[in-house]
C-alpha cells in the first residue's frame, strides 16, 4: 500500500495560509495535519479554533486535527464543528482515555491517540481496537524542524506486531523529522501516514516533494 501522506499546516506561510491550503489540495497529500498546542502540554503555542476553521474552508482533504493540549475531551466537540475529520489526543494527556475515544467517534469521525518519544506503546494495548490510528512522535513534541529519534523504527515494528497480533486496523502514522531518506524504513517497518511539515513547506516545490515522500 502506497504511503498516505498529511503535510503539517503548522509549516506553512500564515500570511499566504489560503494559498497554501490551495496547494496541498493540488497536491498528492492524502490529509493536513493540524497541529494544536497550548502552551501547557507542550512548551508552544499553536493556533485554536478560528484557524483552524478557516483551513477547513479552504481544503478539499481531510484534516487530521492533533490535540498537544491539556484535557483535550474539553474541546473534542469544538473542533469536530471546526471540521476535523481525524482527533488524535495523547495518551500522556488523556485520564480517560477510551472514555474520550468513544467521545471522539461518536461525532461519526476517527479517533486517535498520539505517544510521545519517551512513552512505550504497550500502553496501547488494551485499546488497540478502539482506534483508528495512532500517531508516534518521533521528535518531542512542541517545535518543527527537530531531527528525527533513530528509536522510532523499534516502536513502529512493536505497534505493527501488535496490530497483527490484536487484528486491529488502526493507521500507524510518524510525526516529526521525516523525509526522503527515512520514508522508506518507516514504510518498512509498518507506517502509513507520514506527517511531514518543515521539509515539505520549506521546499521550493513542495508539491513534488510530497509526490516524492508518497512514492518512498
Amino acid at each position: 500500500m502506497a504511503l498516505h501522506i498529511a503535510p503539517s499546516i503548522l509549516a506553512a506561510d500564515f500570511a499566504n495560509l489560503q494559498k497554501e491550503v490551495e496547494m496541498l489540495n493540488r497536491s498528492q497529500a492524502d490529509y493536513i495535519h493540524v497541529d494544536i498546542m497550548d502552551g501547557v502540554f507542550v512548551p508552544n503555542l499553536s493556533f485554536g479554533l478560528p484557524v483552524t476553521q478557516a483551513i477547513h474552508k479552504h481544503a478539499t482533504k481531510p484534516l487530521d486535527v492533533h490535540l498537544m493540549i491539556v484535557e483535550p475531551e474539553k474541546y473534542v466537540e469544538a473542533f469536530y464543528k471546526a471540521g476535523a475529520a481525524i482527533i488524535s489526543v495523547h495518551i500522556e494527556a488523556s485520564t480517560h482515555l477510551h472514555r474520550t475515544l468513544q467521545q471522539i467517534r461518536s461525532y461519526g469521525i476517527k479517533a486517535g491517540v498520539a505517544v510521545n518519544p519517551h512513552t512505550s506503546v504497550q500502553q496501547l494495548e488494551n485499546i488497540l481496537n478502539d482506534l483508528d490510528l495512532v500517531c508516534l512522535m518521533s521528535v518531542n513534541p512542541g517545535f518543527g524542524g527537530q531531527k528525527f529519534i533513530e528509536k522510532t523504527y523499534d516502536k513502529v515494528k512493536q505497534l505493527h506486531a501488535m496490530r497483527q497480533q490484536s487484528k486491529a486496523s488502526f493507521l500507524i502514522e510518524i510525526d516529526g523529522g521525516v523525509n526522503v531518506q527515512n520514508a522508506p524504513k518507516l514504510k518498512e517497518a509498518g507506517a502509513d501516514v507520514l506527517v511531514a511539515g518543515n521539509f515539505v513547506f520549506s521546499a521550493n516545490q513542495p508539491e513534488k516533494v510530497i509526490a516524492d515522500l508518497k512514492s518512498c
